[in-house]
């Protein structure tokens, strides 16, 4: 089924040097950009993410340090990417877990506010899949498809592999609406603070800790009455934008 489209989206995916938001980079990035009128463009870029690419992390996608030794670092790239999500709504196979927060991570790395993903619906195709068929990208293809992923892990085939998917799911269930807002509401599971979900809102809309000893206590509480939690979350390995928003909380209670 032809997605229904108000403005367009892009279907992205990353290969990154590792699954640690704050500590990994990302070594590839491919988009499928969907225009309404059904017009489609696609980019790929190998990244060099200026330091080691893990020998297992090779072994998955097959990107070596010297596929990208002589290519650009993200911060160089990062303005071209922004031009091409800005205005866009986005999707990916497992990308709010992962590839969002990744990618935006990167945007502040580079000095650019991601808001223009902020502000953008967002799709996360696995978690369709999961609530009706619970498998994984390469059997979510053959299955909705009928085609075997031959590319699995390519992220240039993995993105235009998951554009087919979700096409198929449209199809197949006839309860989906095809609308990329409703989707988005749909694929969203929780509503987060800060993009990794390390806080996220609770049913009476206030930001509670998701992990660790404060997990499920409201942030001002903790901050009040454990303010040395806030010192050392800053000076731990959690994503700048963990931090950003941990302090806008922080500063919005004076």
């Amino acid at each position: 089924m032809k997605l229904n489209l108000k403005r367009p989206i892009v279907f992205f995916d990353l290969e990154t040097t590792g699954l640690d938001t704050a500590k990994d980079r990302i070594v590839e990035i491919a988009y499928l950009k969907v225009y309404p009128n059904g017009e489609e463009e696609s980019h790929r870029y190998l990244i060099n993410p200026e330091r080691h690419i893990p020998e297992e992390c090779t072994a998955v996608h097959g990107i070596t340090d010297d596929d990208v030794k002589e290519m650009p670092t993200f911060r160089q790239k990062a303005r071209d990417i922004e031009h091409d999500f800005t205005g866009c709504d986005i999707a990916g196979y497992n990308s709010n877990n992962f590839d969002l927060p990744m990618l935006m991570e990167e945007f502040m790395r580079a000095g650019i506010n991601p808001d223009f993903i902020e502000r953008a619906d967002k799709v996360d195709v696995q978690v369709i899949f999961h609530k009706m068929e619970q498998r994984t990208l390469s059997a979510a293809y053959k299955f909705y498809c009928g085609k075997d992923h031959i590319d699995a892990h390519s992220a240039l085939g993995d993105v235009v592999a998951t554009y087919e998917v979700l096409q198929g799911q449209l199809d197949k269930y006839p309860e989906l609406k095809n609308d990329i807002k409703e989707l988005a509401a749909l694929t969203t599971f929780v509503k987060r603070v800060d993009p990794a979900g390390r806080m996220i809102y609770n049913d009476k809309g206030k930001a509670v800790f998701n992990f660790g000893k404060y997990k499920g206590r409201e942030v001002e509480d903790v901050l009040k009455n454990c303010p040395g939690y806030y010192e050392w979350m800053m000076n731990s390995d959690f994503p700048e934008q963990t931090k950003q928003a941990l302090t806008k909380i922080r500063l919005s209670m004076r």
